[in-house]
């Protein structure tokens, strides 16, 4: 068994699990909460980003088990995951902030008016909205990439991968679908018998 497999396998594989899993219900919850076309604040504005925020370090967890599975020299992987890790302090911000304007608000309109305070001011909104985010996809696709291309992963998963990058963009709605992707995309790293199956078929 090779050093990288073996990084593989002793991998926290519940990372490739859980981060998804409570994505997945960050964008359940948030369905859930416009259905009255008013999101926030209150109990499940407050629940659903707890769920993203707790995923998030388990998602981090992953990439570093991702980079060490390329190797820690490899620079492609290196670039990947230090994006994807500042990516993940921006969204850290940025629903720390959402919970914190939610408890303070009384109504909606307050909390859109707390918020639009701290995103003026300097460079808050490039690193926590604009920019920022957009790092933790970025790197997370390069991540996939290199994997695939070191034949760690199947080359469907970082095309699953990109494409759940994508769909918060297209729609906020479509979060839970890419939540299940990200599940199909990262299976063969929490079922490492499953990436031996789809390694020696691709």
């Amino acid at each position: 068994m090779t050093s990288s497999r073996a990084a593989t396998l002793t991998a926290p594989r519940t990372a490739y699990l859980v981060g998804p899993v409570l994505f997945g219900a960050y964008g359940v919850i948030r369905l859930l909460d416009g259905l009255d076309d008013v999101r926030g604040p209150g109990l499940a504005w407050t629940t659903g980003h707890l769920c993203f925020l707790l995923g998030l370090p388990f998602f981090v967890r992953g990439f570093a088990a991702m980079r060490s599975t390329a190797g820690r020299r490899d620079r492609w992987a290196a670039a990947g995951f230090w994006a994807a890790v500042a990516g993940a302090i921006a969204l850290t911000v940025q629903f720390g902030v959402d919970i914190v304007t939610g408890l303070m608000a009384a109504d909606h309109a307050e909390m859109a008016r707390l918020s639009d305070d701290f995103g003026a001011l300097p460079g808050a909104e490039l690193a926590f909205y604009a920019i920022g985010p957009m790092l933790f996809f970025v790197g997370q696709v390069v991540l996939a990439l290199r994997l695939g291309a070191l034949r760690k992963l199947p080359l469907w998963s970082p095309c699953l991968v990109f494409a759940t990058s994508l769909l918060p963009f297209a729609s906020k709605d479509l979060m839970p679908l890419g939540a299940v992707l990200l599940l199909l995309a990262y299976a063969p790293l929490w079922r490492p018998s499953a990436s031996r199956t789809a390694l020696t078929r691709a």
